[in-house]
């Protein structure tokens, strides 16, 4: 496993049980962007220099990536690394920063369940007739790999995730003890994350 300078895993630390499962998928994940890279750089070649284009990199590389952006909001709220505006955060009181932690998680979470609900839509529409009969949507390409469905189905499970994940963060920051905070950034203080 990789470390920081200051000892630290630099994949981050889980904030809970489901985070604790995501972690460690990481580094795996992260390798796919190689693939990626090497597909695209494959492509290239064939295309430009030996004219004979792939029927497959275009879709491969575009899934490949959808998944890997998907994961990586469920990594981020699962080390407590999402974007923050900390102009206001970091000069309120750490009892204020709690509270607003637990308006941002819950925030993250009525977002995130909205947008699983508008995704089970397509999920369903990606796997299934109407007739009931079960069918993957395909692209529709010369090759007509069933990737639209497979990258719907992935992003509704990472939305359900990120779902559960700001919920357990807000249960999380409401059971928190503001007085045992230090204000973040303080010299000579570093600045402590919940497990």
């Amino acid at each position: 496993m990789a470390m920081t300078e200051s000892g630290r895993d630099q994949f981050g630390t889980p904030q809970d049980r489901v985070s604790a499962v995501l972690v460690p998928l990481a580094r795996p994940v992260s390798i796919i962007f190689v693939f990626i890279t090497v597909f695209t750089f494959y492509e290239v070649v064939m295309r430009y220099v030996f004219n004979a284009p792939t029927f497959w990199v275009h879709e491969t590389t575009t899934a490949l990536a959808a998944g890997c952006f998907a994961f990586g909001g469920a990594y981020c709220v699962a080390i407590d690394k999402h974007i923050r505006v900390v102009l206001l955060y970091d000069t309120v009181s750490p009892n204020i920063r709690r509270w607003l932690d637990v308006g941002i998680s819950l925030i993250g979470c009525a977002s995130c369940t909205l947008m699983s609900w508008a995704a089970w839509d397509m999920v369903s529409e990606a796997f299934w007739m109407p007739s009931g009969e079960f069918r993957m949507e395909t692209s529709g390409s010369a090759w007509n790999p069933p990737t639209p469905a497979i990258v719907k189905a992935v992003l509704f499970v990472m939305l359900c995730t990120m779902a559960v994940q700001f919920l357990l963060q807000t249960v999380r920051h409401i059971r928190r003890d503001p007085s045992r905070e230090s204000q973040p950034g303080a010299p000579g203080e570093e600045v402590t994350e919940d497990v």
